[in-house]
């Protein structure tokens, strides 16, 4: 996957707090085998007339801005294909001293994923939710901060998940980045290893 440094976007806004995994992509549709084909099963079942990402405004949109607690609820990683394949590059979150931006599982999912989660405090978040959809906002991940209009916040991130996103990194990306280290323990390794 691309490496995230420097990004702008549009923004499509959901600011509601406490949006659950399967209000994200609803359970039934888990059972798809593929890991393609969630985008638009994006809020399949509360999606309609007024809904936020819907709106005009929002067409377009590649960066989210929702509420806080946002992905509690059950673990799944199709909540964040779902957010990703409908073209979002990043999420940006509230962040308050008594809820965190986001549930840990699916914090974890997100960055296991290479989807970039930020969170804001509430009055940084505001600012950049109260305008609505279809506003731009220029996120730079090195320097660690988002910015719109003339306004630019600074974020925390796990380096861990920093670096990963930056280098384009997945799970079995990370892995590979280590090739040279696992082939010469296992050249070295006494283990049993079966021959086919």
């Amino acid at each position: 996957m691309p490496g995230f440094t420097v990004f702008e976007g549009k923004t499509a806004v959901y600011n509601a707090d406490h949006v659950d995994t399967d209000r994200i992509v609803p359970a039934r549709f888990l059972t798809m085998v593929t890991r393609s084909g969630y985008g638009e099963l994006l809020f399949n079942d509360v999606r309609g007339d007024g809904f936020p990402i819907d709106e005009i405004a929002a067409k377009g949109a590649s960066i989210f801005v929702v509420g806080t607690n946002f992905g509690c609820g059950s673990s799944r990683e199709h909540a964040v294909w779902a957010i990703q394949q409908a073209g979002f590059a990043c999420v940006i979150a509230k962040a308050t001293e008594e809820t965190p931006g986001y549930s840990d599982i699916f914090r974890q999912n997100a960055a296991n994923c290479g989807l970039l989660l930020i969170e804001l405090a509430p009055d940084a978040h505001q600012i950049i939710a109260s305008p609505g959809s279809g506003m731009t906002v220029r996120i730079d991940l090195p320097a660690q901060t988002v910015s719109i209009g003339e306004d630019s916040f600074s974020f925390q991130i796990n380096p861990a998940t920093k670096d990963a996103l930056v280098q384009g990194l997945d799970l079995i990306g990370t892995t590979l980045s280590y090739d040279t280290e696992i082939s010469a323990f296992e050249a070295k390794s006494k283990a049993f290893v079966p021959v086919a």
